[in-house]
């Protein structure tokens, strides 16, 4: 998810609301005691559970495509299967809950779970593994239109155009130094995508309805959507952007800050399975990235 970033987001959307439960989850950490410690180690859950060393444990949404799903048609449940596979599991089991606050409180710092699959590089409230994708923001609009050639938000095709963006992502920063939030549709940050569509998808629509002239989404998302438009699109990575926000991040499996065995396992999957990490993302349109921001195609 950041996280599914919170991107969910594609989890980055959340990294405020969640940063004050990283004491609390700081101060379980440091009342482990020495045996319950070295369990921890081993990246099989909470010290003194009962977990079976043959299923891979994963905290997800239930409804936040194309991320993860009950259905399991996700790509970070597919990429859970491998990791499954890679590590000597014989199945997944999940703890749903949705991208909401509170999100890792309740799943991986909870004990119930012992990885999320999509996070952010940075947030304190889990070890980051290796990232195993980077991707960005990206700028969507109709292909072969007006805005063609259209690749940074200061571009002055942009000035009369109604822009789709979601509440507190980091593009409102840039388009507000470019002048673009007056005439912008804003899209609610934090919804339960059980109940509705996800903001990605709704934006898609608008523009295919001409409600929007363009968007800018989180480019796992806006990638996925983009695909399943009735109207061609033209997603264009926002790594041009000067001053501002940044637009690009690494995305990572999130482990709890014990689990250092666990994490060192993961980083041996990722480096080995790379190459079929990469088609997997490139099947779901994720705009890969990369260290020199250029876009990884096959």
């Amino acid at each position: 998810m950041m996280y599914g970033v919170l991107p969910d987001v594609f989890s980055m959307v959340w990294q405020s609301a969640r940063s004050k439960w990283i004491l609390a989850i700081a101060a379980a950490v440091m009342s482990v005691s020495t045996h319950q410690a070295h369990a921890q180690g081993a990246g099989l859950g909470a010290a003194g559970e009962l977990v079976d060393p043959d299923i891979l444990r994963v905290c997800a949404d239930p409804s936040n495509m194309p991320f993860s799903d009950q259905s399991g048609e996700g790509f970070e449940d597919k990429l859970a299967r491998i990791v499954a596979e890679g590590t000597g599991r014989k199945s997944v089991a999940y703890t749903w809950f949705p991208s909401i606050n509170g999100f890792v409180r309740n799943t991986l710092g909870a004990n119930r779970c012992d990885i999320i699959m999509g996070y952010a590089q940075g947030d304190e409230l889990v070890q980051n593994t290796n990232a195993y994708y980077r991707s960005s923001y990206v700028l969507v609009y109709r292909k072969g239109g007006d805005l063609s050639g259209v690749d940074t938000l200061a571009d002055p095709k942009l000035k009369d155009k109604r822009i789709g963006v979601v509440e507190g992502t980091p593009p409102t920063a840039n388009m507000a130094k470019a002048k673009l939030m007056g005439r912008a549709k804003v899209y609610p940050l934090m919804i339960d995508t059980r109940a509705m569509p996800s903001m990605a998808e709704l934006a898609m629509r608008d523009m295919q309805s001409g409600a929007i002239d363009a968007a800018v989404l989180w480019g796992p998302m806006a990638g996925y959507y983009a695909a399943r438009s009735d109207v061609e699109m033209t997603l264009v990575p926002l790594i041009h952007e000067k001053g501002g926000q940044r637009m690009i991040y690494r995305i990572t499996m999130g482990v709890r800050p014990s689990d250092q065995s666990w994490k060192r396992t993961l980083n041996t999957f990722i480096k080995e399975n790379q190459p079929k990490i990469d088609r997997l993302l490139l099947d779901y349109g994720v705009p890969l990235l990369d260290e020199r921001d250029q876009r990884i195609t096959q």
